[in-house]
């Protein structure tokens, strides 16, 4: 599980908060920028990352584990 979290979910995850923080701050819709507004394309990637984000917030409240990479025993 940690792969796909690290190499799939969480780049997903930034680039949609990303595409949020700009149109948040400047009105600049980048995926609808990229492959244009509302075509198949352009929703298939917000699919995917909305899809992303929610198994991460799946993950992330269901684990068992903590999400912290803190080693207690390397403490001083």
């Amino acid at each position: 599980m940690g792969a796909l979290t690290h190499y799939v979910l969480k780049p997903l995850s930034l680039i949609g908060a990303l595409n949020w923080g700009l149109v948040g701050f400047f009105s600049f819709d980048l995926v609808a920028w990229l492959f244009g507004p509302m075509t198949m394309l352009s929703r298939f990637v917000y699919a995917i990352i909305g899809l992303a984000a929610l198994i991460w917030l799946f993950i992330w409240i269901f684990s068992d584990t903590p999400t912290c990479e803190y080693n207690h025993r390397n403490r001083n």
